[in-house]
Formats: structure tokens, C-alpha cells, sequence
């Protein structure tokens, strides 16, 4: 269930290469860098996701649309998008809509889209919007957070709200500030199908102190 991420502005090829021979050992679903990371010339052994609008958002539908493009040419099988969160606040969810189908066409299936909603930053009302908008414009995945807003990441009330709204049509992944075992189980049960961890050895370590 795990996107093993290292999305550092300062990561280097190193890091991504231990980041990925980290996954591999821990058994992590994928690999989420930054596109300037791709292609990585070399097979990771497991999914490749990278970001795109990241981490703001205020980026025009065109540039998210093309750096998805570009992603997917260099290898990513997964793109995190970022809304405008802006065009929420504003109600304007025909363009939130609008800006995601332009990623969506940018990223054909069998790739994965998910679209970042940055939760902590929206009311509940604005939460189910972005869900639906997201799941009207053919997204995969709803994503919590990038883990960069000041408003915060995850949290289970976002995580349970956002999976009630989908109704099982689409994932939803939990991402930022899962720390340790508990957060991540607290997710998972209220209704997370995908988890971004930059501490996965420290979280996974925690599960097996309890016995898991």
C-alpha cells in the first residue's frame, strides 16, 4: 500500500537510488520522486510515481498537462497531481475539473492519476467537491496532502470523508505526517488504499514491535 517518497528539493541520484533499493527490501508498492529525477536509469524493482504542479498548485492546466506528459515518457507509471486549490475556494469547479482531465489525457491508463486535494487547506463541503470533481474528470486516486502546506497533512477525519465521497469508484491515498505504525493503521481504517511514507522503515518498524 506503500509510495516510498522522497520528494526533498535537494535529493540526488544517490538518494533515489537508496530510496529505491529501500523499497525493493521493504516490499514498498512504489517509488515517489521528483520528475527532475526521471528517467533513473535503472529498474527499481518496483512502480515508479513522481508529482506534477507540485507542490503549489498554481500552475496553468497547460504545464501540469505537459510535465505529466513528459513524466510518463520518462518512465513514470503514477503522477501525484496538485489542484489549484484557488479555483475550489472559488467554487469554480468546472475549471478544477477542467485541469484535471488535461493531466488525465496526459497520463493514459493503464497509468495511474491522483490528484492531490491539500485537505487540510479546504473545508468539508470543499473536500467533497474536489472528490468529485477529480472522479468526473477520470482520476484514479484522491490524495490528501503534498506535505509541504502549512495547513498541514493527513488526517483521518480528511481520509474518511474523502473515501465516503468515492465510494470505492476510486483510491484514495493518505500523504503527509504519517510518522509511526498507529497514524498509518488509523488511516488505513478510515479508508486509505494507499499510503505516502518518506519514514516507511521507521512506520513498518513500529507495526512489527506490535507484533504485525
Amino acid at each position: 500500500m506503500v509510495d516510498h517518497t522522497l520528494l526533498s528539493p535537494t535529493a540526488t541520484p544517490a538518494d533515489v537510488a537508496a530510496l529505491a533499493a529501500e523499497a525493493a527490501e521493504l516490499g514498498t508498492y512504489s517509488i515517489c520522486v521528483s520528475p527532475a529525477m526521471l528517467p533513473l536509469g535503472f529498474a527499481p524493482g518496483v512502480k515508479v510515481a513522481t508529482v506534477c504542479g507540485f507542490p503549489s498548485g498554481k500552475h496553468a492546466a497547460s504545464i501540469k498537462a505537459a510535465e505529466a506528459a513528459q513524466a510518463v515518457a520518462d518512465g513514470a507509471d503514477e503522477v501525484d497531481m496538485v489542484i489549484d486549490l484557488g479555483l475550489v475556494k472559488a467554487g469554480s469547479l468546472d475549471a478544477t475539473q477542467a485541469e484535471i482531465a488535461a493531466v488525465r489525457a496526459a497520463v493514459p491508463a493503464p497509468k495511474v492519476l491522483k490528484v492531490i486535494i491539500e485537505s487540510a487547506a479546504l473545508t468539508d463541503d470543499e473536500i467533497v467537491a474536489a472528490c468529485q470533481a477529480a472522479e468526473a474528470a477520470g482520476a484514479d486516486f484522491v490524495k490528501t496532502s503534498t506535505g509541504f502546506h502549512p495547513a498541514g497533512g493527513a488526517s483521518a477525519h480528511a481520509v474518511e470523508l474523502m473515501a465516503r465521497t468515492v465510494g470505492g469508484r476510486l483510491g484514495v491515498k493518505a500523504s503527509g505526517g504519517i510518522r509511526d505504525w498507529d497514524t498509518a493503521v488509523a488511516m488505513v481504517e478510515a479508508g486509505a488504499t494507499r499510503l505516502g511514507l518518506s519514514g516507511t522503515a521507521a512506520v513498518l518498524a513500529g507495526g512489527r514491535s506490535e507484533g504485525y
